[in-house]
């Protein structure tokens, strides 16, 4: 993670902002979609999640993945801040501080969603600033010139019943049943994964995300898929028929301009014949871009809702939860098979591996199963204090040579056809200090906490949150990320809105039987070690002696099927009841993968002796 060299690339950028008469110009992480991983034509500001470029200072804000990523990789140039930390303003408050006087803040419309443009703006008006005002042409870009990476054109493929479960005609018609209760006109698709789900297509557009680049309307009669059609193949348009209308990609903002045009002309019948006829408005996402919102007509011709497709996608189908605990198996077959082959090589043959070529044998032994699809994100493979940095990346040629006396936490997963794996393990091939067993213990606890838990229908994950960190919190410890996020089936690793964590959408939405979630307490000591434990659980009905107020109860299924670290376990600090969820849990894993390894010894004994029943 070498300090990157910035100075001749501002010095550029604040020439156009002079050009366009800004002050101060945001540089957001997100692309036209709002992704959280992004193709590399949209990485306009590195690893760093929020810039902001005024003339005269230049500002980056981080959370508590990347703080010491980001310290590591600025140069001289910029001002660290740390979001979350006391006293540390968010950067919404820091923008609007420095605008005072009149100074004018630009961003490109396209990047920023429509609520948090007009929140911005709020903010900057009220401390003195002039106006947020959009700025059509993205000055990254310009500065990138040539060396801009072309925006990807793979090709799009279909995703077989047999997977997803439910055909995309049923999908949208039961999007039109939501936009009859809404009495909506339609609704306008943003979000890449939204899309790929809705009509039961997947791509490679983003990498480890199987998305493209497209929007979409709905309407009651019509569904349009704006996309290149370049990525379309003879089977893909044989699967869409003539229920869906293909259109240009980049003529979407145009489109809806049109589309604003039928607003004002259909309004809104309502039940009391002598009211008032509301004007019809289409739905948008909240996660919609200012520069859509607008093409709509804005706050006046729009209806900002959560995504519909969103919380349907979130509940997977009895077909999806199959998947995801199959597709779990082969997963933690791979990684069983792995972590015996690591300990092998570091500790009987004394072999020198780095970071990379350790993820890169991983990846390999992924690839021979069935289904396999790629990785669902960068492998985070991170001896001793590179643990510490929550969302390391190892490069190739710049890694650390793994060191058995040490800490080794991987953080990995795959896309296959019927699922998508995220797992964290936190291994020690040698002799880990006091401290070390006592924090994965404490991280343990919670995650076994999480896991047993049952609550009623209606609970968020927001108030699930404390259950896994109580017993750090006792201890005076805690971790500077969230618990759990959603996952998607065979799409994007992190999938709204459903989480358990402190971020305040958490608590908006009640978990619901078939949410697919992950468990992932950790700690971590800067410069020293990390620690993190992940299973994926999914939601189900739990069968209680009782029902108060006849609501159905929830609890959690787990599909991770990879041992903990018995090297790691404090068993004075478990209680029986943890001990016997934890010989139970090693139990289920060695029964459901023991037949991969019918012909590997080394793994197979690897697995026995890290399942067996602690007392």
């Amino acid at each position: 993670m070498d300090t990157v060299n910035t100075t001749d690339r501002l010095t550029h950028l604040r020439e156009l902002m002079k050009k366009h008469g800004i002050d101060i110009y945001i540089v957001p992480s997100e692309d036209s979609h709002q992704s959280e991983y992004i193709a590399p034509c949209d990485a306009r500001r590195g690893q760093a999640p929020r810039q902001h470029r005024p003339l005269s200072m230049l500002t980056t804000y981080q959370n508590g993945r990347y703080f010491n990523q980001a310290e590591k990789q600025l140069d001289g140039n910029w001002e660290l801040l740390k979001q979350g930390l006391p006293d540390i303003l968010t950067w919404q408050e820091w923008t609007a501080g420095q605008s005072d006087g009149g100074k004018v803040v630009g961003v490109d419309p396209t990047v920023i969603t429509a609520p948090d443009a007009r929140k911005l703006s709020d903010k900057i008006q009220k401390k003195g600033g002039k106006a947020l005002v959009g700025v059509n042409e993205n000055l990254v870009d310009t500065v990138w010139g040539n060396d801009r990476p072309p925006r990807p054109n793979e090709t799009v493929k279909t995703l077989g019943v047999e997977f997803a479960g439910k055909g995309f005609k049923d999908k949208l018609e039961d999007l039109r049943k939501e936009l009859e209760k809404k009495k909506s006109p339609g609704f306008v698709v943003c979000m890449l994964d939204e899309i790929a789900w809705l009509y039961n297509l997947r791509g490679s557009d983003i990498p480890y995300n199987p998305v493209f680049f497209s929007y979409a309307v709905v309407t009651p009669t019509t569904a349009t898929l704006y996309i290149d059609s370049a990525k379309l193949s003879d089977e893909v348009r044989s699967h869409l028929g003539d229920a869906v209308t293909i259109r240009p990609y980049d003529s979407i903002q145009e489109d809806v301009k049109l589309l604003k045009e039928t607003l004002s002309a259909d309004p809104v019948a309502s039940e009391d014949s002598s009211a008032p006829k509301a004007k019809a408005r289409f739905l948008i996402s909240n996660k919609t871009s200012w520069a859509l919102s607008e093409a709509l007509g804005g706050e006046e011709k729009v209806e900002e809702v959560r995504s519909l497709i969103a919380d349907a996608k979130a509940v997977k189908n009895e077909t999806e939860l199959e998947g995801m605990r199959a597709c779990h198996i082969r997963d933690g077959a791979a990684l069983i098979e792995y972590f015996a082959w690591l300990e092998e090589e570091l500790i009987v043959k004394g072999t020198k591996l780095d970071e990379v070529e350790a993820a890169d044998k991983l990846e390999r032994i992924r690839s021979k199963h069935d289904h396999f699809v790629g990785l669902s994100f960068d492998t985070i493979s991170s001896t001793g204090p590179n643990a510490a940095v929550i969302h390391y990346k190892p490069e190739r040629g710049n890694c650390s040579t793994i060191d058995p006396k040490a800490i080794y936490l991987c953080d990995s997963g795959a896309q296959y056809f019927d699922g998508t794996t995220d797992t964290t393990r936190t291994l020690h091939f040698g002799e880990p200090t006091e401290m070390e067993r006592k924090a994965y213990t404490l991280v343990l606890k919670g995650n076994i906490a999480l896991d047993r838990a049952v609550f009623p229908k209606g609970t968020s994950g927001f108030a699930l949150d404390t259950l896994a960190r109580q017993f750090l919190w006792e201890e005076g410890l805690d971790y500077r990320h969230g618990t759990g996020h959603g996952v998607g089936s065979y799409l994007n690793v992190h999938e709204g809105p459903i989480g358990i964590g402190t971020r305040i959408q958490y608590s908006e939405v009640a978990l619901a039987a078939g949410n697919v979630l992950s468990n992932e307490p950790g700690y971590y000591e800067d410069g020293s070690f990390g620690i993190r434990i992940e299973n994926i659980i999914m939601a189900r009905e739990a069968a209680t002696n009782h029902r108060f107020g006849e609501k159905p109860y929830l609890g959690f299924e787990h599909v991770t099927m990879v041992p903990m670290c018995q090297k790691l376990i404090d068993e004075k600090l478990l209680s029986p009841i943890e001990k016997d969820w934890l010989n139970k849990y090693h139990a289920e894993i060695f029964e459901k993968t023991k037949g991969f390894f019918e012909k590997d010894a080394i793994t197979l004994g690897w697995l026995k002796r890290e399942t067996d029943p602690i007392s």
